[in-house]
């Protein structure tokens, strides 16, 4: 049931979407880790042209981001001035086994308000999710879906302005190495992220 809604919600999405190219290249930043990447690699292969292309956050689960003035974040800052500061950014909630808080969640929107334009629209998913009988070992035992809840928690908290655009779905066939997207789960990740947001 849950993997029907998804499918559906990502077909209303992409007949709903705008051209990939309303919105100026590269005007939109995100921070993750490496499941981010694989939808950065994906939506770079299917020509997505509004978000960054990956640029080397392998292992940065949450914790990385909590603090604004991180390594992450200074490669951040290296993107925002090579493009200019994102007036859009997609944070996704990317956990190792040890899980994160929701005042973990709230301070990676607050890091991520200091670091993007002033106004920036925010997205916020979870990990990719997992067609039935596969999950992430990184992430540990419903470790996506928990990362996924915390991303709808912070949607529904109207103190936080932030939006989720829905969940990101991995097939069997899709997975490399029982956690990341192989080249066609990237693309599939890619098609996704161009529903979500152009």
């Amino acid at each position: 049931m849950r993997f029907t809604t998804l499918t559906t919600f990502a077909a209303t999405s992409a007949a709903a979407v705008v051209s990939p190219f309303a919105e100026p290249a590269n005007s939109m930043g995100f921070i993750g880790c490496s499941m981010a990447e694989n939808v950065a690699q994906g939506y770079v292969a299917v020509q997505g042209k509004r978000m960054w292309g990956p640029y080397g956050t392998s292992g940065m689960v949450v914790q990385s981001w909590t603090n604004t003035n991180s390594q992450s974040w200074q490669l951040f800052d290296q993107q925002a001035a090579r493009y200019g500061k994102p007036t859009a950014v997609w944070i996704q909630i990317c956990i190792f086994t040890n899980g994160a808080t929701y005042n973990e969640v709230k301070q990676l929107i607050a890091n991520t308000r200091q670091h993007a334009a002033p106004g920036a629209m925010i997205y916020i998913t979870g990990q990719p999710l997992y067609s039935a009988g596969q999950s992430c070992f990184l992430a540990g035992v419903n470790g996506p879906e928990n990362t996924d809840a915390l991303a709808q928690q912070a949607a529904a908290d109207a103190s936080q302005n932030v939006t989720y655009p829905g969940s990101f779905l991995l097939k069997q066939g899709e997975v490399l190495d029982g956690c990341h997207a192989n080249t066609q789960g990237q693309q599939s990740l890619g098609r996704q992220a161009l529903a979500f947001w152009g």
